[in-house]
């Protein structure tokens, strides 16, 4: 791999690179994210034994495509139209919405959120997304960056002798496995094409 690609992300080699070119890439990577979180957010597939949203997905490859700089803005600003009341999380609705629903149940995982696409983008800007085991691995650890403070704040909110286990991680394990291996496969790919278009 050509050494001027190291420490780059998908999102920098695809486009213009500098000048108002780049702000306006930029620009669009970002409303194009917020509308692929909120759009995301709203996919439900059928499975067992909770259906899959595809939000987690979303906010991972987001996070590995977009760097930790891109990614961050996306998922602050995203944030920040939900907590101005649109409905974009997964769970929100015209009678919960904002600010009340992002201190509810969903709250930790917000965080999470932020904390994974931080994540995924400095792993990324380490190389991690152009190898499906790298990959697979980061996505674990933004995974495990997503339940921790999910699972925290829903102990902290209904207190610990609730089943808090049973609730906010082990019915999404499955979902969470299929998500995490198609994320981990789409990346590399993309890489790949990108190397082919290059050569």
């Amino acid at each position: 791999m050509e050494s001027t690609w190291n420490n780059r992300v998908l999102s920098d080699v695809l486009g213009a690179n500098e000048g108002v070119a780049l702000r306006v890439k930029q620009v669009a990577l970002v409303a194009f994210g917020i509308v692929l979180l909120a759009v995301a957010a709203k996919i439900s597939v059928p499975m067992w034994p909770v259906p899959i949203t595809m939000g987690t997905f979303a906010v991972l490859t987001i996070g590995a495509a977009y760097g930790a700089r891109l990614g961050l803005v996306t998922i602050l600003g995203y944030m920040i139209i939900g907590a101005l009341g649109f409905d974009v999380f997964a769970g929100s609705s015209a009678e919960k919405f904002g600010l009340t629903y992002m201190m509810g149940g969903t709250g930790g995982y917000l965080v999470g959120y932020v904390l994974a696409t931080l994540a995924l983008g400095a792993l990324a800007q380490r190389g991690w997304d152009r190898s499906v085991i790298w990959m697979a691995l980061a996505l674990l650890i933004g995974n495990a960056l997503i339940y921790v403070p999910g699972l925290l704040w829903l102990g902290q909110l209904y207190g610990w002798d609730k089943p808090i286990l049973a609730w906010g991680l082990t019915p999404f394990l499955i979902g969470d496995a299929l998500k995490l291996a198609l994320a981990a496969l789409v990346l590399p790919a993309a890489w790949k094409l990108v190397g082919r278009a290059r050569g």
